[in-house]
């Protein structure tokens, strides 16, 4: 299907994206909408034949475990709400631990690297196939942007989704500034990848802005689309012409005029790049390679073996139960590493780790400040202090909004804010939202509740 050129929808900038002209189609995050009724803005631009896409963030198809059903449902519905030709989410874990483990479940709130070897496919492609099967139309799946790599991978970013496309029919959503992401912070050609990727498979393509910061690229989605994204852009439409280009923005929402800019650069990269392909006899990428799969440093997606193991994995279709187990481990060690501040595992790299905890616990506290806006309000300039102190020794299991709670709650049972105004409104605001707790956790919140009102 032909999507043609869209833009990321969002609610702060709803009105700007439906002012924009020249917009074919939006894509919205799944889980920001309702499974009953639409906002408003996504109702006109509908109706204008405006086709809107839902985007999932939270299913975390690389993670040990089987697709929740409930998660699996909730995007259903979604896709028969907006009658969507397809759906999308990412090849990431979000979450860790529990029953596998015998740990408590971890939330990162973003989405995580799976390492690239047999074993790791395998899990994934038996999630994926479950989650097609549960699903009203076609799956996409995109690549992700990630600081940090796993140690032994087998397989290049190229090569993992070949294989993943090859086993399960599964399309790609090629986000070029993911490709850039990791470039940077792994040292992966975003050429190499182009070539050894299915292109045919490709459904759509994201573009985004980012920063670099002491020679890390961060990949905020909420800077312009710099030149060497819109230069990947440009490598991967002299393989292919892609059926969707997508401008996505998340955050620091700039006017729209700003983002018709980026729109018409983005425009601009294609065309250039669709007349350089149809004037050329062969197809080259930017260090002149043509589109034969290149050699992997570890070997090709079709040898029989692997440098890990020796023998390749065969695709069974079912990931065992110990593979599942032992993604499960590994992914909650790491999780734990950056989220709980416990020993980093084994061959990865510690600054690496840290760079990648302090943004999760950035995020949150970004995340957090948006989902409940009245605690910043509350606490004024100390939220990020006290929210940032928190995430330290409370690692998030359940969600930014339960998250909130549970930062409030800390606050309160420790007698913050030690201004008595403030903590009559932080009283009033947890109680307001708070649902039913377990006594164990709510006794001492009570009491302290109380005695901040008695107090008034």
């Amino acid at each position: 299907m032909e999507l043609g050129i869209g833009i990321g929808w969002r609610p702060e900038m709803a009105d700007a994206v439906e002012a924009l002209p020249g917009i074919d189609w939006v894509e919205a995050v799944a889980e920001n909408l309702c499974t009953d009724h639409l906002p408003d803005s996504l109702v006109r631009l509908r109706a204008r034949g405006v086709t809107v896409v839902p985007h999932g963030v939270s299913l975390g198809l690389g993670g040990a475990d089987r697709p929740d059903p409930a998660r699996l449902a909730d995007l259903a519905a979604r896709a028969v709400l907006l009658d969507t030709p397809l759906v999308t989410e990412h090849i990431a874990f979000v979450r860790a631990g529990g029953p596998r483990t015998a740990s408590p479940r971890l939330e990162a709130g973003h989405l995580l690297p799976v390492p690239r070897t047999w074993e790791a496919l395998d899990v994934l492609c038996e999630n994926v196939r479950i989650a097609q099967d549960s699903l009203p139309v076609p799956l996409a799946l995109e690549n992700i942007a990630a600081l940090i790599s796993w140690p032994g991978e087998e397989l290049t970013e190229g090569q993992f989704l070949a294989e993943l496309v090859e086993r399960t029919g599964v399309r790609l959503l090629i986000d070029v500034a993911n490709l850039h992401t990791n470039h940077v912070n792994r040292g992966e050609d975003p050429a190499k990848a182009l070539d050894e990727l299915p292109v045919e498979a490709i459904a759509y393509v994201h573009v985004a802005g980012g920063v670099e910061k002491d020679g890390v690229w961060h990949d905020t989605h909420a800077h312009p689309v710099t030149r060497p994204v819109l230069d990947v852009l440009a490598e991967l439409r002299s393989r292919i012409a892609p059926p969707g280009v997508l401008l996505e923005r998340d955050d620091d929402f700039p006017p729209a005029e700003e983002l018709a800019g980026e729109l018409t650069a983005v425009r601009a990269t294609l065309e250039a790049a669709g007349k350089a392909r149809s004037g050329s006899t062969s197809r080259t990428g930017a260090s002149g390679h043509g589109v034969a799969p290149a050699a992997s440093p570890v070997e090709s997606a079709d040898d029989t073996t692997t440098a890990a193991t020796g023998t390749r994995a065969t695709d069974t279709g079912v990931a065992t139960d110990g593979a599942r187990d032992r993604a499960a481990v590994a992914q909650a060690a790491l999780l734990s590493a950056l989220v709980a501040g416990t020993p980093a595992p084994e061959g990865f790299d510690h600054r690496r780790l840290g760079v990648q905890s302090r943004a999760l616990a950035a995020k949150r506290a970004d995340v957090v400040a948006k989902v409940a806006p009245e605690l910043p309000g509350i606490l004024g300039d100390g939220y990020r202090a006290a929210f940032l102190s928190y995430a330290r020794t409370r690692p998030m299991s359940a969600g930014y909004r339960r998250d909130a709670l549970d930062f409030a709650e800390q606050l309160l049972i420790t007698g913050r804010p030690t201004d008595d105004a403030a903590r009559r409104r932080l009283t009033h605001w947890w109680q307001d939202r708070a649902a039913a707790r377990p006594p164990r956790r709510t006794t001492r919140l009570v009491r302290a509740a109380r005695a901040a009102i008695a107090g008034r």
